[in-house]
């Protein structure tokens, strides 16, 4: 029976080989991704088979090697050949025991670096192939596949009956990858189905599904290598294989679950919980119980709601239902998942999409935008015309540097649509958001080519996202997206970060300019209003002191015609008068005294000195009132 067990491992070990050759050459062929998936996991293993089928050729080995010992015991009759070390006596056990010492965990530990690092690599290849990858000629692989199953499910349901019935631990390990490679064949085959009836994309949400389970076997063998660590060893005790995956076999074999759940609950109880009739009938009922839940999930599959705002696509086997779609807000009938679909889209929400640039939320919460900083991520710089008057010379001029006729120019530009025509939108075009959004990356780069770059800085985006907004918006039209474009969004237009600062010098530098333009032209006038009123003032002065001169004049000539009469009429008078009045003028500004007495002869003594003040001297005095008679 022992020979038998070992033939048996090493048959597991060649239909593995043998099933995971063929099946990388059909999933190959068929370009599926789960079914490579599944290859490598079949590829794990063929590792476990070989390295538990040459444990059991060790265990063998140490059994025949007994059992020669006993022999020659028995026939000597003695112990003196027992009386040499074990090693030297039992070369086989010593054999299989470093075999179980150091290379088992060994190799374990390479078993999870090679369980963790393809599941990583096979997901980051994954996230590579989900645009380009598809499924060719599904029904052929869906074929293969099947035949995998079968054979594989048929000899590790065998291997896996002797296992048990012998207790054999050694080949456990590989009749569980036979009964998990035949689950992985068979799920490999429902992908296939799915792209068959319409859902490209199911073989590659399989093959992720794939990975996780990698990686979810590669963690349960970490834990097994920490335990192990700390596992008490006791002598004579057989151990679980530490390379032998218990989830591997209860994917493989889901009725050791309940084996597993009926000796817990003996245990927590205290007697046999899974000998009383209410066990035995859940046990015999339980794939009717479970049957009975999937036909409820299925059916509640059979209603769909649609929100407010909201229609929905109903697709039968991948195809739209004639006469059904699109579905207005409210509950809809519809067949059983996954023969009937319901795609909801939000028709009366304006959508949005970015050109020229990704949104940064940690950078859109700054307070302050500046032009040398990034607030976002720009995709890319878009070429700008630049229009620059430039001279018959310096256009044939060879050497020197010259201004390019176009400039960078990014841009940041939000475009609001709305889906119009559902039917359209999804089955008119293969990717209708992606291509709406390439539509509208196709129209900037157009109308920037001839666009000028200090226009479109200063004074005309209102023209342009008009432009911009009927431009897309035929484009939509021409491919019957079934979209309309609500408004453009044209506020953040700027330079390049890198050149964002030299730009601000240039126009600094020309804004600078025009100051000193304007305000020579304010001095221009300020001088030239000066200048024009100091010269009419000027000529305002001389216009007034001739007028002067002609009036004194006249006044003089007057004055001397109207003296000739007053002389002639009394000589002497007039000339006294005017010596008096000579006088008076004279003697304006000189102190006079006054004296009162003439019959007297005084000696008269001037102090020249100002001993009085001048106050005293400018009093003036009134005349007392006159009395009444």
């Amino acid at each position: 029976m022992e020979r038998s067990i070992q033939k048996n491992g090493l048959i597991n070990l060649l239909t593995l080989l043998a099933v995971g050759v063929a099946g990388f050459a059909v999933a190959r062929f068929a370009n599926s991704l789960a079914g490579l998936v599944g290859v490598v996991f079949m590829g794990l293993g063929i590792l476990v088979a070989a390295v538990s089928w040459f444990q059991m050729r060790l265990e063998d080995r140490e059994r025949l090697e007994k059992l020669e010992l006993d022999e020659l015991a028995r026939s000597h009759g003695g112990a003196a050949l027992f009386e040499a070390k074990d090693a030297e006596v039992f070369p086989a056990q010593r054999s299989r025991e470093q075999f179980e010492r150091f290379f088992v965990p060994a190799f374990t530990v390479l078993l999870f670096l090679l369980q963790v690092g393809g599941a990583y690599f096979l997901w980051r290849w994954l996230s590579r192939s989900t645009g380009v990858a598809e499924v060719k000629d599904p029904v052929s692989g869906l074929a293969l596949f099947g035949l995998f199953a079968l054979v594989l499910f048929l000899l590790g349901r065998f291997s896996g009956t002797i296992a048990r019935i012998e207790h054999h631990r050694l080949l456990r390990p590989g009749a569980s990858y036979l009964l998990a490679s035949a689950f992985f064949s068979a799920v490999v085959m429902l992908g296939l189905v799915g792209v068959w009836a319409g859902f490209p994309r199911m073989d590659f949400y399989v093959a992720c599904v794939f990975c996780g389970l990698l990686l979810l076997v590669g963690a349960e063998t970490l834990v097994q290598l920490v335990l192990e660590m700390y596992r008490p060893r006791l002598k004579g005790k057989v151990e679980r294989p530490l390379y032998e995956s218990r989830l591997v076999g209860l994917l493989g074999q889901p009725e050791g679950l309940i084996t597993t759940a009926a000796q817990a609950l003996d245990y927590q109880f205290g007697f046999k919980v899974s000998e009383t009739w209410f066990y035995r009938f859940f046990e015999k009922a339980l794939g009717w119980l479970v049957l009975m839940q999937l036909a409820a999930l299925s059916l509640s599959t059979c209603v769909v709601f649609i929100e407010a705002g909201e229609q929905g696509l109903l697709e039968r086997l991948g195809k739209p239902v004639a006469g059904r779609t699109p579905l207005g807000p409210g509950a809809h009938l519809k067949l059983p998942w996954p023969v009937d679909q319901v795609y909801r889209f939000r028709t009366e929400q304006i959508q949005s999409f970015n050109v020229g640039f990704t949104p940064d939320p940690k950078r859109e919460a700054e307070p302050v935008v500046l032009w040398t900083v990034a607030h976002m991520k720009e995709e890319s710089d878009f070429l700008v015309a630049n229009r620059v008057d430039t001279s018959i010379e310096a256009t044939n001029q060879l050497t020197g540097k010259r201004t390019p006729p176009v400039s960078l120019l990014t841009v940041s530009i939000p475009v609001q649509f709305q889906i119009t025509n559902l039917v359209a939108w999804v089955y008119n075009n293969g990717d209708a958001p992606a291509l709406l959004q390439d539509l509208a990356t196709h129209e900037v780069v157009h109308y920037l080519a001839g666009a000028d770059m200090g226009e479109i800085m200063s004074h005309t985006r209102l023209e342009m996202a008009q432009v911009l907004t009927d431009e897309i918006q035929a484009a939509a039209n021409r491919h019957t997206m079934g979209a309309k474009i609500v408004s453009i969004d044209l506020e953040d237009l700027h330079p390049p970060v890198k050149v964002a600062g030299e730009y601000e010098n240039v126009v600094a530098a020309i804004q600078k300019k025009e100051a000193k333009i304007l305000a020579a032209r304010a001095d221009a006038i300020r001088t030239n209003a000066m200048a024009g009123a100091q010269a009419v003032s000027i000529v305002n002065k001389a216009f007034a002191d001739r007028a002067a001169r002609q009036i004194g004049a006249l006044a003089q000539a007057a004055l001397f015609t109207n003296q000739i009469p007053a002389y002639d009429a009394a000589p002497s008078v007039y000339a006294e008068r005017a010596y008096l009045q000579t006088l008076v003028r004279a003697t304006a500004t000189a102190r006079k005294y006054i004296l009162l007495t003439t019959n007297t002869h005084d000696v008269l003594q001037f102090d020249l000195q100002d001993s009085i003040a001048q106050s005293m001297l400018s009093l003036s005095v009134t005349s007392p009132p006159k009395s009444s008679p």
